[in-house]
């Protein structure tokens, strides 16, 4: 091999040498920039979703606002799509302070902060507006503070909108069609006994594995929001959306406590500032993909429902009665009087 070809085999693997540093980096970096003595920092956030999500976009415009607070002395490397596993492998190296940050789904968290089970109870909610004066005032910031004693520092929660059944066979009407199903759900105990009590075999699959999933059988359907069921794909193996919106599972933008002690100050000031002001554009883009997820379903030939969600209130009920006099039960409650 001539000396030529010998030096672009060499600029290749420096290439994908760098790249593969880039995921690799720590949850924290600091370098020093060539116009002055200001140390800049970069915050690493891995999420398991597509860039078109409306969280995605909620995230960049978090990088921009912290740019700008901090004249670009802090700033994110937000990275999307799953490369550094499932979002319980990711809340996992937060914990460890491998990863400054992460999106997971409240019920994601359940497992550390038990009382995050709260939004996974069926129908807790009367409306969109309930969920956001519930996650804007004290019980939502009790439930973000929670974190801090096992490691996850929550800064702000993102909409998720509500999750309702989509399937590959036959539809979800009523209760009893979930019998005998295989659903998907999250790795959370409250998700699982919602789909036992309605009689139906809840399956957690990773997101990123859930299209085989479906294709292949494994599971029957699953349940989510429309942005989530379109960004996804999986409206192309499921072609029955049942909108029953059986829960209102808000995603949480978190923190390694690791990562958020090592911060002056100064700079967690502008952390948390720039992860509040992301949450009125990441709701905008909802509502606005929400419109268009719907829209595709639709043309793509999905099979849209709205059955009566009476007989779905009154058959999950009994998942309400093990948390009766108990602390989950009381925070439900402190949830319902919310005005």
């Amino acid at each position: 091999m001539d000396r030529k070809s010998l030096s672009f085999l060499a600029l290749g693997a420096l290439v994908g040498m760098l790249l593969t540093t880039a995921l690799l980096i720590p949850s924290i970096r600091a370098a020093r920039e060539s116009t002055g003595a200001m140390e800049r920092t970069v915050l690493k956030l891995a999420h398991v979703l597509d860039t078109t999500h409306p969280v995605h976009g909620g995230m960049l415009r978090m990088n921009d606002r912290l740019k700008e607070l901090s004249g670009g002395a802090v700033e994110l490397l937000v990275i999307p799509n799953s490369p550094l596993g499932s979002e319980t492998e990711s809340l996992s190296q937060v914990r460890s302070g491998a990863l400054a940050m992460t999106k997971v789904s409240a019920a994601s968290l359940e497992t550390f902060v038990p009382d995050m089970a709260v939004f996974s109870l069926p129908y807790l909610f009367r409306d969109s507006d309930h969920v956001w004066k519930t996650l804007e005032g004290p019980i939502g910031r009790e439930l973000l503070a929670a974190g801090d004693g096992v490691g996850v520092h929550g800064l702000a929660y993102y909409d998720s909108g509500s999750r309702s059944f989509y399937t590959v066979g036959r539809p979800v009407l009523t209760p009893k069609d979930v019998k005998g199903m295989k659903i998907r759900v999250m790795q959370s105990p409250m998700a699982m006994d919602l789909i036992r009590t309605l009689g139906g075999a809840p399956t957690p699959v990773a997101w990123g594995e859930l299209y085989t999933a479906l294709q292949q059988g494994m599971v029957d359907g699953a349940e989510n929001n429309p942005p989530s069921v379109t960004t996804s794909r999986h409206f192309e193996v499921a072609k029955h959306y049942s909108l029953d919106e059986h829960t209102s599972i808000p995603d949480v933008l978190v923190m390694s406590k690791i990562v958020w002690d090592k911060l002056s100050p100064q700079v967690q000031a502008w952390v948390q500032q720039a992860a509040s002001e992301s949450v009125a554009h990441q709701r905008k883009l909802w509502d606005e993909q929400t419109i268009r997820s719907m829209a595709e379903l639709e043309k793509a030939g999905v099979k849209i429902y709205h059955p009566d969600k009476a007989p779905f209130v009154e058959a999950s009920a009994p998942v309400y009665e093990a948390f009766k006099g108990k602390s989950l039960g009381r925070l439900a409650e402190r949830i319902r009087q919310v005005q």
